[in-house]
């Protein structure tokens, strides 16, 4: 790090940005047009799931294929919801930017509504490594014991009735029904029917549930199925891994300034998971300094933002602070 203050180097970080996103605007005039490159990729994405979920229904590809192919369509509508959260498509035309923002819930329907999350995303920038940090704490930082982490990550709702206790004392202002209601309906749906299948075939080993039940519950389970493999089992890869890498990634603790909100991910170990969470890894950081700019622009300048990034006291592949919940540990 240099022997600058932690305000200076976060200001030179944010100009180093702010300046390479100058850049790419002058030297790709298409970039002005955000509001049609937003709906562009809204749609395609949206497009790529519903081709993938049609060529597992005509059993032109296997489910394990579906699976990957529909998680990596639905990544990329999370990046469009953080955007839009952001409102940085549409942000004055009401219809169209809550069209997007309902696209991209259906999309991901094991998030809570994209309207509820804005607030609590704007306010996760405002406590960043605090205790105040619901955020994040839903998807896992913060929490030692592996076992606990690794339910959280994997499965929010279990995650949100496991520290609900917890976090009525440590989070002001936390109510475990307005985040529970936040998913309805669509949310609520989601963990309906995964439930659903879960219990079915758990039942089905000891009791002939298949061989027994009216053809009505068995073509409402074949439904069931076909979306656990093109919508429901693709956003638990999805998910699980966005959660991985955000809950590693962002510190917990010990945190007094903009540098000490998160670390860089570049490690090849975590490639897997930066694959289904759209490099969140790599870009989330710059996020942190420069909100208001869209994912993909993230993805043109980083390469040489994380070199000033790295001069400028960022950490990278902080993995020690993993094991101490991470909190971040001043050098």
């Amino acid at each position: 790090m240099t022997t600058l203050s932690a305000k200076e180097n976060i200001q030179a970080i944010v100009k180093a940005i702010k300046a390479e996103e100058t850049k790419l605007r002058q030297k790709y005039p298409l970039l002005a047009h955000q509001n049609t490159i937003g709906m562009a990729i809204l749609l395609l994405s949206l497009g790529a799931l519903i081709g993938v979920g049609a060529l597992y229904y005509f059993a032109i590809i296997p489910a394990w294929l579906c699976i990957i192919l529909a998680a990596i369509a639905a990544s990329i509508s999370h990046e469009l919801e953080h955007d839009l959260i952001h409102k940085q498509y549409f942000s004055n035309q009401p219809f169209l930017h809550n069209f997007m923002m309902l696209t991209v819930w259906l999309m991901r329907p094991n998030t809570i509504s994209p309207w509820y999350r804005r607030k609590m995303h704007l306010h996760h920038h405002k406590v960043s490594g605090t205790e105040q940090d619901l955020e994040e704490r839903l998807v896992g930082n913060g929490i030692k014991k592996p076992l606990l982490r690794a339910l959280v990550i994997v499965d929010s709702l279990l995650g949100l009735l496991i520290n609900a206790k917890r976090f009525s004392k440590e989070i002001k202002g936390f109510s475990f029904f307005k985040v529970f209601n936040a998913g309805f309906p669509i949310t609520t749906a989601y963990f309906a029917i995964l439930y659903s299948v879960i219990v079915f075939h758990l039942v089905n080993l000891f009791i002939p549930l298949a061989a027994n039940s009216p053809a009505l519950l068995l073509d409402i389970m074949a439904v069931f199925e076909f979306l656990m493999v093109v919508l429901i089992v693709p956003n638990i890869v999805r998910s699980s891994s966005l959660n991985f890498v955000t809950s590693s990634m962002h510190y917990y603790g010990g945190v007094n300034n903009m540098l000490e909100q998160t670390h860089v991910i570049t490690s090849r170990l975590f490639a897997p998971f930066n694959l289904f969470c759209f490099n969140f890894g790599h870009t989330h950081t710059i996020h942190h300094f420069v909100p208001n700019q869209p994912f993909y622009l993230r993805q043109m300048i980083s390469k040489k933002v994380l070199e000033v990034m790295k001069k400028h006291g960022v950490r990278f592949n902080d993995f020690a602070s993993i094991k101490q919940a991470n909190r971040y540990q001043a050098s």
